[in-house]
């Protein structure tokens, strides 16, 4: 469920005018590591948190008055992706930037945050102060992802694409016997073809994907999520 933090701000900030705070959603489905992030920004001056969510659902029923400058959130959730998020997100909260913050460094995360207009992509390894930083200059408008860091992942985004769809299904059948240590000739049998025929998929699987090897065509097939 989305929770909503309400701060009440005290009299000297809002009678002398001083700058207000960057009010920040943080959508992360794990507790421990939502409520270490809800600590390291609401101890900034200049930031405080106004909400939490723990899935893309939750986010999408986040209150009006939540009123983000900018949401936090990790790329994987338990019922989709923060890509998902940052979209129904969107739908209410127009002017909201994101930040990404996740273990996962993957060109295909990336991409995916870059699509749902991300203005920054820190991996939860990196330093807190970078993610102090993220969120600051998120909501000054500035985005950390650079113009050829995204026209790159948009390129490999789109090689990847036809990678994946220049599989048959026979070829991706085979793929995923392989990854799941099944041998050559036991491949044929469950696929009811011949030894000779298995080899030909092989072949073909590794010079569609740009491999020398079955287990770098496994390793290949994985990192493009075409295999479990």
């Amino acid at each position: 469920m989305a929770q909503l933090k309400v701060r009440r701000e005290s009299p000297s900030s809002l009678d002398f005018g001083l700058a207000r705070r960057i009010r920040v959603v943080i959508v992360e489905n794990h507790q421990l590591v939502s409520e270490s992030l809800g600590l390291l920004l609401d101890g900034q001056s200049d930031m405080e948190v106004v909400g939490k969510a723990s899935s893309v659902q939750d986010a999408a029923t986040l209150p009006r008055l939540a009123a983000p400058d900018v949401v936090v959130m990790d790329f994987h959730l338990d019922d989709g992706t923060g890509r998902d998020a940052a979209l129904v997100i969107r739908q209410t909260f127009p002017a909201t930037r994101f930040v990404f913050l996740s273990r996962d460094g993957s060109d295909d995360a990336r991409l995916a945050a870059v699509e749902a207009g991300a203005s920054a992509y820190v991996l939860k390894s990196d330093p807190a102060s970078d993610v102090l930083d993220a969120v600051r200059k998120a909501a000054d408008g500035i985005s950390m992802i650079s113009p050829t860091a995204v026209a790159r992942l948009v390129s490999k985004g789109r090689d990847r694409a036809r990678m994946r769809d220049s599989l048959s299904p026979r070829e991706r059948e085979v793929l995923q016997l392989m990854a799941d240590g099944v041998a050559t000739r036991e491949i044929g049998r469950r696929l009811g073809v011949s030894y000779a025929t298995v080899r030909t998929h092989i072949r073909s699987i590794g010079g569609k994907l740009g491999t020398h090897s079955l287990v770098n065509a496994v390793v290949t097939a994985r990192n493009l999520e075409l295999v479990r």
